[in-house]
């Protein structure tokens, strides 16, 4: 049995679970939901999800009602570690499914722009964030969302990664986003300098403890 931590509901944050990829589609634009915009609904998990879950599944912690994961929070202890890895063990089981886009710098949808995204890892490692050799995505259903369990699922990565010996972790965010910024700002990140970041903000924080509530 996996080790979990309870939180305000009775519910579990378990470690080394699978995240959902429901949970990744319904959370994917700004937040909200993606299906929309992706005809495949694998795209963005195996982006963003899929890969730390196989990579790296004991930084892997998903939130579950009655059984059914609504939530997660993965990432990487190293990215320039992870991003090695990603290019050779990842990448080379999706290139048949998802070609590299013939002008990655100039995408014509949605998918395509993913795709240029999926295909270039190395834009994960930047001078700027080597204080904070960690990286994380958390994604919890609009449904599960200011009832506590994305601070319980933050504070379990958080201390996993600090017992470690991980000084510290960044994320990236669309700006536009500003319901998950104000969720960083209340547990203690603070905006990262990053030249020319695009659509964009980079936030980062110790792994010591977070604020209080």
């Amino acid at each position: 049995m996996p080790p979990a931590c309870s939180t305000s509901k009775g519910e579990t944050t378990s470690r080394g679970s699978k995240p959902s990829n429901r949970t990744s589609v319904r959370t994917g634009h700004e937040g909200g939901d993606s299906r929309h915009l992706y005809e495949d609904p694998d795209l963005l998990p195996n982006i963003f999800a899929a890969p730390y879950a196989v990579l790296e599944p004991d930084l892997a912690f998903v939130v579950e009602d009655g059984g059914r994961a609504v939530g997660y929070i993965l990432g990487t202890a190293d990215t320039a570690s992870f991003v090695a890895r990603y290019r050779a063990e990842w990448l080379p089981g999706l290139t048949d499914r998802y070609p590299a886009p013939v002008q990655p710098h100039s995408p014509s949808t949605p998918a395509e722009m993913m795709t240029g995204l999926m295909h270039d890892p190395e834009r994960m490692v930047l001078p700027e964030l080597d204080a904070y050799p960690a990286h994380l995505h958390i994604d919890l259903l609009p449904s599960h969302q200011r009832y506590g369990y994305g601070r319980a699922l933050m504070e379990t990565f958080l201390d996993a990664l600090h017992a470690r010996g991980v000084p510290a972790v960044h994320l990236s965010m669309l700006t536009s986003n500003t319901a998950a910024r104000a969720f960083y700002d209340r547990v203690g990140f603070q905006e990262i300098a990053v030249p020319d970041p695009g659509p964009v903000t980079y936030l980062g924080r110790s792994t010591a403890a977070t604020p209080p509530r």
